[in-house]
């Protein structure tokens, strides 16, 4: 079992009054890291999904009464894909308005319902925590710096979805990310925005999934697609809230030269990049072995400042003249670029960037120092 970065911090996080609320996508291991946390837990514990009719009913009812007659006597009360019950937000705060000293802890692998549904009658009332498939820091954090390293490749291929990781064969491993990819990827956009077909969305994601770490023409993507562009939008809208990909848009003060209004997208994990183009070559047989590693570098940058509570503005930084940095962090007044390299060869710094912002920072980030970047 990987220990996960908040197993420990679930009970700092676990107040009287407050729900907890877990976010996350499907299959990175939320219900499992509950349930280690349950199985510590020393009080009286409810555990109910929200895809069970019952409880849906009692949650749904919204009658203080039904719900103290249904939950007393618990100390900790965990609604498990918590996504499924309508108007969830209002029903957990009448619990914890009602049920006195009751501590509650809610999951979800959609953010953006979970969001909808929680977001305003929780206001002030919960703590959020957002579990990725598994990072590199929590790897080096058990393991210790080498089994990054010994294990490097399989991460750019196959991803670090829990299970994935597990799996001994790369058969297995292939197997599991076509299931995910197949099963799982598109449930929660087809079952609560009412899309009755994914070909589009799929379509739309392969030609992503081609396109990592490169802008993205929204216009090129609806001619593609022929669709129109509001549609497209709203779908990379709902793969972004669904924790499939994630967007990153250009850096600019306003100089002609520089590009502002294209963006980028990374996928959540490479294992489900590569899944979406069926490609599990090893890594000297491809020719994305660049867009792998950076793609690999920014999600795992981005899990561990997270989990860190480190939360800068990302964005990539290009000119028209071809100048580029792939990831600008600006936090604290300050600018931070980053060029991402599989290779080793020698880059210089872009002109203009050292030009226009002389006091930004500037490091290249490849196979000889990547680790603390990201662990």
């Amino acid at each position: 079992m990987y220990k996960r970065y908040y197993a420990d911090k679930i009970e700092k996080l676990l107040e009287p009054g407050k729900v907890l609320v877990i976010y996350g996508p499907r299959r990175a291991g939320k219900t499992t890291l509950v349930s280690d946390f349950i199985s510590r837990f020393s009080g009286k514990v409810f555990f109910g999904s929200g895809e069970d009719r019952i409880l849906k009913n009692i949650l749904q009812s919204q009658e203080i009464e039904k719900l103290r007659s249904f939950f007393s006597g618990y100390d900790l009360i965990v609604i498990d894909e918590a996504q499924k019950v309508s108007e969830i937000g209002l029903s957990l705060k009448l619990i914890v308005d009602h049920l006195s000293g009751v501590k509650v802890i809610a999951t979800g692998s959609s953010s953006f319902d979970l969001s909808n549904k929680i977001g305003e009658p929780l206001t002030g009332r919960q703590n959020i925590l957002t579990l990725f498939p598994v990072s590199a820091l929590e790897l080096s954090n058990q393991f210790g710096k080498y089994e990054i390293e010994k294990t490097l490749e399989n991460l750019l291929i196959f991803g670090t979805y829990p299970e994935t990781l597990t799996k001994e064969s790369i058969e297995q491993k292939v197997s599991y990310l076509k299931n995910l990819r197949d099963s799982y990827l598109f449930r929660d956009i087809l079952e609560l925005e009412s899309i009755k077909n994914s070909d589009k969305i799929f379509d739309l994601l392969q030609l992503l999934a081609f396109q990592i770490v490169k802008e993205v023409s929204l216009n090129e993507l609806s001619n593609s697609l022929d669709i129109s562009k509001a549609l497209v939008e709203k779908y990379l809208d709902l793969l972004q809230k669904s924790f499939v990909i994630v967007k990153v848009r250009g850096f600019s003060r306003n100089l002609r030269k520089e590009i502002s209004k294209t963006s980028r997208y990374y996928f959540l994990d490479n294992g489900i990049r590569n899944s979406v183009i069926n490609n599990f070559n090893s890594i000297d047989m491809r020719n994305d072995q660049g867009e792998l590693w950076e793609n690999f570098l920014f999600i795992e940058r981005l899990k561990k400042q997270t989990y860190k509570n480190e939360n800068p503005n990302r964005y990539f930084w290009r000119t028209y003249d071809q100048q580029e940095i792939d990831l600008i962090e600006e936090k604290g007044g300050e600018l931070f670029g980053f060029e991402f390299k599989w290779g080793k060869g020698k880059v210089k710094t872009p002109k203009l960037w050292l030009k226009t912002y002389e006091n930004a920072k500037y490091e290249v980030i490849n196979r000889d120092n990547y680790f603390d970047f990201i662990a």
